[in-house]
């Protein structure tokens, strides 16, 4: 085996995309290496930044000429994955340069490109009265929340967003641009819904849509006081509410800067949010035994399906931070209790439960690699990492919470929510065996380094 320099290895590179190439001496390397959570310190070989598939291809080809890796990167969001990963023999193919939507009213699917965030599909999508089974945040990739799952406010009716691709467009390792779909390299379709990025660069997707207009959404906050009182009512009440309604609580602590509004400045909150697919009066009645603590605010109200995404107050600009989940097989009372104590001894930003169950917990017949999740509650606690620093302590303080709550934690993984560099097998389930031998079939040198890794 021939050992290349880094010059010889570079020239490939710079044959393919010339200075849309960048490497560690280059101007905008640095910027380009970085990604959403800026936490993550990635010092890749050099950073890609294709505009078109037929870059997309030529890069990952050039790439393996060479002996180097790939890393798919659409936002950036999963990066804390390869956290204290050495990239330095790994390219970052970077898609923020290939993005685009197009929405087909008729058929009610979108499809969409590269770095395609939600922000940029949902008001496309709501011209038609149609919307997509997003997450919280809308910047975040449709692809990539996608293709790892993708647990939405919609969940507990309509289930995981990956069933609701259609089929996608991927560079696979030897540079080829395939169509994966239920009649086109299926067993490559199936792969990608759950593998994602470990099986090539997918550059583009078909999903379909749900025909929502509008929304019963919104949240109730209530002073941090009040959050055994509230927590322990709302893990009660999800234990009979309907499938058309998917919530979250959060016990949340601000610092007291002046870039947040007054009622959350300097406070310990608990909150509920989420949505409820149904008439105004049902949601109402719905929410009524929610209603009935008096919370302090109370923002639930009929509201453009686009409108959504804002509900969950997900940071709009990128942030380090480090977060930790698991899933839970029960919630009862001392389950509660325990998670609101961690929630303000170890004392993360964030400490949170999704009430998931329904059609999140409905494998459909005809589902990839991840159709569903095990279990009826989601654990998860994050804090932000302002300076490098803080990183030890942050990272205690989010497993602390998670810790608190080993005793009720269930099988499985949810792979949207895994930011840290665990074995994703937990959130394969039974189908990692196939994905190992697909894995072999498609990438057999492990050319991709995905954020969520097949071994």
């Amino acid at each position: 085996m021939t050992l290349l320099t880094s010059d010889e290895a570079a020239q490939p590179l710079r044959d393919a995309l010339g200075t849309r190439v960048l490497f560690a001496a280059d101007a905008g390397y640095d910027a380009a290496r970085t990604a959403w959570n800026l936490a993550v310190d990635q010092r890749p070989f050099a950073v890609a930044l294709p505009e078109t598939e037929a870059e997309v291809a030529a890069v990952v080809a050039a790439a393996t000429a060479s002996g180097l890796r790939i890393a798919p990167q659409s936002t950036g969001h999963a990066a804390g994955t390869l956290r204290g990963a050495d990239l330095s023999g790994t390219v970052i193919v970077s898609l923020r340069g290939l993005r685009g939507v197009d929405v087909d009213p008729a058929a009610r699917t979108a499809t969409v490109r590269g770095s395609t965030a939600w922000h940029d599909l949902l008001p496309v999508a709501a011209e038609h009265g149609l919307t997509g089974l997003h997450g919280s945040a809308a910047d975040i990739s449709v692809i990539g929340y996608t293709l790892t799952g993708g647990i939405s406010f919609y969940g507990r009716r309509h289930g995981l967003a990956t069933n609701t691709v259609r089929a996608a467009r991927v560079v696979t390792a030897d540079g080829s641009i395939l169509t994966a779909s239920a009649t086109e390299n299926p067993d490559l379709f199936w792969a990608l819904r759950g593998g994602a990025g470990a099986f090539g660069v997918v550059v583009e997707l078909e999903i379909d849509l749900l025909p929502i207009a509008d929304v019963f959404a919104g949240m109730l906050l209530w002073d941090g006081a009040r959050a055994v009182e509230v927590a322990q009512a709302w893990a009660q009440w999800t234990a009979s509410a309907p499938e058309s309604a998917t919530t979250a609580l959060r016990i949340m602590h601000f610092p007291p800067i002046p870039e947040l509004p007054p009622f959350l400045s300097g406070r310990s909150v608990v909150i509920v949010d989420g949505a409820i697919l149904d008439t105004d009066a049902a949601a109402a009645a719905i929410l009524q035994p929610l209603r009935a603590l008096a919370p302090e605010l109370d923002t639930f109200a009929r509201m453009p399906a686009p409108g959504l995404v804002d509900v969950h107050m997900d940071p709009p600009e990128p942030a380090g931070a480090v977060q930790d989940h698991a899933m839970l097989a029960a919630l009862d009372a001392p389950a509660v209790d325990a998670f609101v104590s961690a929630a303000f001894t170890a004392r993360p930003m964030v400490s949170e439960i999704r009430h998931l169950g329904g059609a999140l917990g409905r494998r459909p017949a005809d589902a990839g690699a991840v159709g569903a999740v095990i279990g009826e509650h989601l654990l998860s606690a994050v804090q932000l990492v302002p300076v490098p620093d803080t990183l030890p302590a942050a990272t205690a303080a989010v497993r602390g919470v998670v810790g608190a709550l080993s005793e009720w934690h269930g099988p499985g993984l949810a792979l949207t929510f895994v930011d840290d560099d665990r074995d994703p097998a937990g959130g394969f389930g039974e189908s990692a065996a196939r994905l190992a031998e697909l894995k072999l079939r498609y990438d057999p040198e492990d050319v991709f380094l995905a954020a969520h890794r097949v071994r």
